[in-house]
């Protein structure tokens, strides 16, 4: 049961971050385990066997956790975090999003490129915009938010070309359903890591496609 008494999704299942000590929703937060060599490892899928130690969805916190020692707390048990750990995180939700992307476009759900993608916002048809970070904001700021979606720039133009087949893009759209409540959960999480390297994401709508 949720707080207000009412059934609760297993999707809308939470838990407590280690470092700043609030219980959110799992969407916002990034799973941790203690591997069996004494390793702290990400878990982004959430599907790795051990103890989860979740932590925000950010770099800073994650860098707080690693300087305080908070993962051998959370793990109960000595534990050692790689020094490239917030980098592991990242490249894993980069990867984590850009296969997300790929098996919606190979359902028929996404497009790619500026006219593609235009049409898909004047028709209604896009729930999420995405754009890449590396991109002209010239070029960007000729299309817009859909209404009552989301949009994201935490890709770079080469990242959001793997997912398209191409070598690289800028603009590309998803239609509702399918994955695409999965690639905004995971790019929620990115554009987190990646707020202080440009890959910022400006929501300009926080609703759920």
């Amino acid at each position: 049961m949720s707080r207000g008494g009412k059934p609760k999704d297993r999707d809308e299942s939470e838990r407590r971050c280690i470092v700043t000590g609030d219980v959110q929703p799992k969407a916002g937060l990034i799973r941790f385990v203690l591997g069996p060599d004494g390793l702290i490892y990400p878990d982004v899928v959430g599907k790795l066997p051990g103890r989860g130690i979740w932590v925000t969805a950010d770099r800073g916190t994650i860098e707080t956790a690693m300087k305080k020692g908070l993962f051998a707390r959370g793990a109960k048990a000595p534990a050692k975090t790689p020094e490239n750990l917030v980098e592991m995180v990242e490249q894993a939700l980069a990867a984590r999003v850009v296969e997300l992307i790929s098996l919606e476009r190979k359902a028929g759900k996404a497009v790619v490129g500026f006219e593609k993608v235009k049409g898909w916002l004047a028709e209604g048809r896009a729930k999420v915009l995405l754009q890449a970070s590396d991109g002209s904001d010239r070029g960007k700021g000729k299309l817009w938010t859909p209404e009552g979606g989301r949009w994201f720039g935490c890709l770079t133009s080469q990242e959001l070309g793997l997912a398209f087949g191409r070598d690289r893009a800028i603009h590309g759209a998803l239609a509702a359903g399918g994955l695409t409540p999965r690639v905004i959960e995971d790019a929620s999480r990115l554009a987190g890591l990646r707020k202080q390297d440009g890959g910022q994401t400006a929501m300009k709508d926080t609703k759920t496609a």
